[in-house]
């Protein structure tokens, strides 16, 4: 199993940006889709954006689009969500999330790798 190792978390104020970035142990048609998810205390885990296929497809959560992007580099083995303008809603532990199964990534059932995660904390 692909093991996944995210690191760039930390404090931002809001309005900012900030990068995190997912090291992945092996790059395999397991990865078809990678995606970031964030959690908070008492509350599920949600999906945040997703990349698939090599990079042709991407999906974002209807809150981060056209403020997130999720580019990877396969040379690396790495995946990144850049965060631009975040805000306090944005406050989470983000992980990173591989081994997709379908039909829907937002979905973390479908996800079989997890990294460990690491917290953001946007301020105002």
């Amino acid at each position: 199993q692909v093991r996944l190792v995210e690191s760039g978390g930390g404090s931002v104020q809001a309005g900012g940006s900030l990068r995190l970035s997912c090291a992945a142990s092996e790059w395999t048609d397991d990865n078809s889709c990678m995606a970031w998810f964030r959690q908070t205390p008492g509350k599920e885990r949600e999906g945040v954006a997703a990349v698939c296929f090599g990079g042709s497809t991407t999906y974002y959560a209807d809150s981060v689009k056209a403020r997130f992007t999720i580019p990877q580099d396969s040379a690396k083995k790495k995946m990144y969500l850049q965060m631009n303008s975040p805000n306090a809603e944005d406050t989470a532990m983000y992980y990173c999330a591989a081994g997709y199964s379908g039909p829907r990534w937002s979905r973390k059932e479908n996800f079989r790798g997890w990294g460990q995660g690491t917290q953001v904390t946007v301020s105002l």
